[in-house]
């Protein structure tokens, strides 16, 4: 009996002291356990003394970088500083730019931000602008599809050197454009696109370029030079062309034209005007000889 009390007071006493343990723990009561719990404290609110001066050292840091940017780049560049809270929407480029008021800045700034000019629509109006900077406008015409610029070269308000190169360019595409797309320039292109494609290799656009009303006489009188076989035959037999006579001087120096349009074209021009002009031709001895002979 003894041994057993003696074993019962032994588990009821660990018990108390198990129990006495764990509340010293749950209840900070030393001076190390409450400098723990400040500490615990302190990591999850930290001042806002601290927490501002990393914000602040964030955004110098950001700001720093794009300084440096700017510096490698160079004054002589043409890039644009462009702030990450200047984007603008399609509508209101679109605004500034309808607005005749509107400076050189505010169009550098839509030039600059290179989400809004993905539209199609604030390109066109950007490079047609007249106060677009003419280093901005040259670069984003290079990235512009055939078709827009046959509509740069057409707009009114653009200033006269951005429609040269505009016109530039379409020449130098001019090979390798389908030909859905030159008979599109043909038609509606200016003059000097559709003159350019008077000596064509598909013969319905140089139909419809001899058609379009830009189209002058010297621009065709400076085609008909270096046509092919077809096409002078068109030009000789044309209602509108073969009667003016820049074009008929054009066409007797052409290796191409035949004796009876020849003969019909020197008519009326006099001797020593032929004789010069014939210096200058293509056309084969013995129909020179015909000609001058049969001049007056």
């Amino acid at each position: 009996m003894a041994g057993t009390n003696e074993k019962r007071n032994r588990k009821s006493s660990t018990a108390k002291n198990a129990k006495a343990r764990k509340e010293r723990k749950e209840k900070p009561t030393g001076k190390s356990e409450k400098r723990q719990a400040v500490k615990v404290l302190y990591r999850r609110s930290p001042p806002k003394r601290s927490l501002d001066r990393t914000l602040e050292a964030a955004v110098l840091k950001d700001n720093n970088a794009e300084m440096l940017a700017d510096e490698a780049i160079g004054p002589t560049a043409t890039h644009l500083p462009r702030s990450r809270f200047t984007n603008i929407t399609e509508d209101q480029a679109l605004a500034s730019l309808r607005d005749a008021n509107s400076g050189t800045k505010a169009i550098e700034q839509i030039f600059q931000d290179q989400l809004v000019m993905k539209s199609r629509k604030v390109r066109m109006a950007a490079v047609c602008h007249p106060k677009a900077p003419r280093r901005l406008t040259l670069s984003a015409l290079r990235h512009l599809f055939t078709l827009d610029l046959m509509n740069v070269a057409l707009t009114p308000t653009t200033p006269a050197d951005i429609k040269r190169a505009a016109e530039e360019i379409l020449m130098t595409k001019l090979d390798s454009s389908a030909a859905g797309v030159r008979l599109t320039l043909a038609r509606r292109g200016s003059g000097r696109i559709a003159g350019a494609l008077i000596v064509d290799r598909e013969q319905r656009i140089v139909d419809v370029a001899l058609e379009n009303p830009r189209v002058t006489e010297a621009m065709v009188a400076k085609a008909a030079s270096e046509a092919s076989e077809d096409t002078v035959g068109k030009l000789c037999r044309h209602p509108k062309w073969s009667i003016r006579n820049d074009i008929r001087i054009a066409l007797l120096r052409s290796e191409h034209t035949p004796l009876a349009r020849a003969l019909e074209f020197a008519q009326g021009i006099p001797k020593g005007l032929l004789e010069e002009i014939l210096q200058k031709s293509r056309l084969p001895d013995n129909v020179k000889r015909c000609l001058l002979a049969s001049s007056t």
